[in-house]
């Protein structure tokens, strides 16, 4: 069997494991009433909606799922409650695909800005990231601009060295910007395919972080204005609404473009990248069930569909 296809079977095994307690109570609820409705009226379309609420959907994304389900109802003519289900799931998978094209810095040079508080595991995913890249062929080159932590530089001088990478660094406090202004220069002279940017996760002083990122983009525009540009946030799935509430102050100060969602392993809260992707409007690119490098996958919405209701997803 080829590698490819043990590792996103393994994946795959590991996200329906990962996504265990998420089917507990998320599943155990929608399950519940599609089981006990008789027919299809008010109260069924009430009480699936409490369902999906209450599984950390949020409340934009399910208006958008109830409303697309109606529709179907309607137009597929369907009265019986238990075959609204697939319905429903092919509603969600529909909000969840990723099209090829935001996958786009992969085949350019390009600058990777990735952002996210402390502890959510942006600097692992960076590392992670860069091993990936890396065994694609690419020249990878990591930016250590959280000059604010120096366990940060250490743990991604780790993995630069177990990926095989360059990193760029300086000392701890320096001026973050300086450090990208150094990186950008050397991608620039050794011709790298993608430059990974390690940003400070603080977002208790908005006003300077905002000054920060803006200085780091400035830099960036000026020094290498024909790069692509990519912004990820990394968030913790575990933390739930929290997760939304962070993308959204981030995405106040920079232009995000895509998600990348760790920790699903240990999340009762894994609808929280439904709510996030209908809520923002920016697309879930990678997830993370674990600490190894393969751990870390480009998201599939099928698998992801598959995963959280236990059921095979015909495209």
């Amino acid at each position: 069997m080829p590698e490819e296809i043990k590792e996103k079977k393994g994946f795959f095994a590991r996200l329906k494991e990962g996504l265990s307690k998420t089917r507990k109570n998320f599943i155990y609820n929608v399950d519940l009433v599609f089981g006990s409705a008789e027919k299809i009226d008010d109260e069924f379309y009430e009480e699936l909606e409490e369902a999906l609420i209450m599984g950390d959907i949020g409340v934009n994304a399910t208006t958008q799922i109830m409303e697309r389900l109606k529709d179907d109802v309607i137009e597929k003519r369907i009265h019986k409650p238990e075959e609204c289900k697939e319905l429903l799931i092919q509603s969600i998978y529909e909000q969840m695909k990723v099209d090829e094209c935001e996958y786009r810095f992969e085949e350019e040079q390009s600058i990777v800005m990735v952002i996210g508080v402390n502890g959510v595991g942006k600097t692992t995913t960076i590392g992670k990231l860069a091993s990936k890249l890396k065994a694609q062929g690419k020249r990878v080159i990591i930016s250590a601009a959280d000059t604010f932590r120096a366990a940060a530089t250490e743990q991604l001088e780790e993995w630069a060295h177990r990926a095989g990478v360059e990193m760029v660094s300086a000392h701890e406090g320096a001026d973050p910007a300086a450090v990208v202004y150094d990186s950008v220069k050397s991608a620039k002279a050794k011709n790298a395919d993608i430059l990974l940017i390690d940003t400070a996760g603080r977002l208790h002083n908005k006003k300077n972080l905002m000054e920060e990122l803006s200085k780091m983009n400035r830099i960036i525009e000026r020094e290498f204005p024909n790069a692509h540009r990519e912004n990820l946030i990394v968030l913790d799935a575990t933390t739930g609404q929290n997760a939304m509430n962070q993308a959204r102050e981030f995405s106040s100060v920079a232009p995000l473009t895509g998600i990348v969602l760790t920790k699903m392993d240990g999340s009762a809260k894994g609808g929280i990248a439904i709510a996030i992707q209908s809520e923002l409007h920016i697309p879930v690119k990678f997830i993370g069930v674990g600490e190894s490098i393969d751990d870390l996958q480009k998201f599939d919405a099928a698998a992801f569909v598959e995963a959280l209701f236990d059921v095979k997803k015909e495209d």
